[in-house]
Parts: C-alpha cells; sequence; structure tokens
C-alpha cells in the first residue's frame, strides 16, 4: 500500500527533529536543473509567474538565488511543509517505527521535485502546476512531470502491493498519466463532506483537515487494505455506508 498526498505552499526553515536515515530525492537532477533556471528571474517575473504579492516574490528570489548554496539548509520533505495537511499529519509526534513505515509508503508531490519520500531532504521553494520555463519546451511543470514520474510512481505502487491511498488535492492527477495509474493499480480515494441542509458538501478546509488525520492514521496503525479505513473517525467524521463505494470511501460530518 502507498499513501499520496499533496505538497504544501508553506514551508519551514528549520526543524527541531534530527532523522536518523535521510535520502536524496529521486528527480534530484531535473529539481535542480529547473531551480537553476527559475534563479534567473527577477522579484518581478517570479511575481507574475507564481502570482504571488511583492514579499513571497522577494522571498522566493531568495530561495532560488541562493538554492544551490552550502548554506541553504535542507529539511526532510515530511518536515519542510508546513500546511494544513502537514500540521495534522503531525510527523512531530511519530515514533521512529511511524518514520520507518512512512518512508516506504508515502508519496508527496513537488512541483519542484516530482515525487518525495519523506525522508527525502529538500531545499524550501515555491512552484506551481502551471508554470512554464522555457528549458522545459514551455511546458507546464504538470505536463514536464507527466513522462518522467508516472512509470516511477506506478512501479512503487505495485511493489507494495499494488494499492493506492490517494489523499492528494485533485489537480495532482495532473502530474501523471492518471488514466494509465487507475489501470495499472487499484486507487482509493476518500471523500470528507460536511451535512448542510441535509446534503453532503465539501468544505475545502475540512477535507485538507481530514487527509492529515487520515494519513497520520494511516501510518500510526500501519493499515493495509481499505476496509480498514472504514474505522477511521475524527472530530465527528465517520464512515458513511450509504454513500461510499469500493473505491470511495466516504466520511461525513
Amino acid at each position: 500500500m502507498i499513501t499520496f498526498i499533496s505538497c504544501a505552499k508553506t514551508m519551514a526553515e528549520r526543524s527541531k527533529i534530527i532523522l536518523e536515515k535521510t535520502a536524496i530525492p529521486v528527480f534530484m537532477e531535473q529539481a535542480e536543473r529547473n531551480a537553476m533556471a527559475i534563479s534567473h528571474f527577477s522579484k518581478d517575473e517570479l511575481k507574475t509567474l507564481l502570482k504571488v504579492n511583492d514579499k513571497i516574490a522577494a522571498e522566493n528570489y531568495l530561495r532560488y538565488h541562493n538554492f544551490m548554496s552550502e548554506d541553504n539548509k535542507l529539511l526532510p520533505a515530511m518536515l519542510a511543509y508546513t500546511g494544513i495537511v502537514f500540521k495534522h499529519i503531525n510527523p512531530e509526534s511519530f515514533t521512529l517505527e511511524d518514520w520507518k513505515y512512512a518512508s516506504g509508503h508515502l508519496l508527496i508531490t513537488s512541483f519542484l521535485y516530482g515525487l518525495l519520500r519523506p525522508n527525502d531532504l529538500i531545499r524550501n521553494y515555491r512552484l506551481e502546476g502551471d508554470v512554464r520555463l522555457d528549458i522545459n519546451d514551455g511546458k507546464t511543470m504538470f505536463d514536464y512531470w507527466k513522462p518522467l514520474i508516472t512509470d516511477y510512481f506506478i512501479s512503487v505502487i505495485k511493489e507494495n502491493g499494488g494499492l493506492l491511498f490517494n489523499l492528494a488535492s485533485s489537480e495532482m492527477k495532473n502530474l501523471f498519466d492518471w488514466k494509465r495509474v487507475e489501470e495499472s493499480v487499484r486507487v482509493v480515494t476518500p471523500e470528507f463532506y460536511v451535512e448542510k441542509n441535509g446534503k453532503p458538501k465539501t468544505v475545502v478546509v475540512y477535507s485538507k483537515m481530514c487527509r492529515g488525520e487520515m494519513t497520520g492514521y494511516i501510518i500510526r496503525n500501519r493499515i493495509e487494505n481499505a476496509e480498514e479505513l472504514e474505522n477511521f473517525e475524527w472530530e465527528g467524521f465517520r464512515y458513511n455506508v450509504d454513500l461510499s463505494s469500493g473505491n470511495k470511501p466516504v466520511f461525513v460530518l
């Protein structure tokens, strides 16, 4: 079983946790190549490219300008991202065994690094899927990564039992030939709804929280099959058998 989550836009500068075993990202060469290309953009160009404000543009100008500097600290991916999903995974509370399990059963998307394992060492950055770089023939990052990581993604899932728990945001499918993924392995995509006026509705912030909580639940409980997910509960979210199907377990508040 492999669990699959999205990267976050916000990142940490440091962490108090020191992992005994870290790794180099599988697609580090591609990441550094693209980072070097982005390092040539001005602050104003980055502001337009990333669709951000002046402060974030300036921050990322420095990040990319100093990307290869020895002073630029590396952090394990699971500890580097600080978005809602990662806060609710709460990796700071992981035991050594949790870290070992996560490192072999969790993949994280990245528009710069392609795919990451939790203990892969990365540098801070910001990038979006619709960014186009001349060195990549003007392709979006989605289209750039698709032929590079689809086979790797499928092979890792097959090596781990052929089951994928898809807890990533829907746009992340565009990083892959998703039709091939679904043809090659079993993809289980949990959904989280809030009942309003008698109808289930998606509330984005709750969905992100639940994705993080479920990811932590999978790791801490060593969940290996889809049926075990039905026992997941958090803050009133519970499995709803009437709304669920085999590959789409639904949890409702």
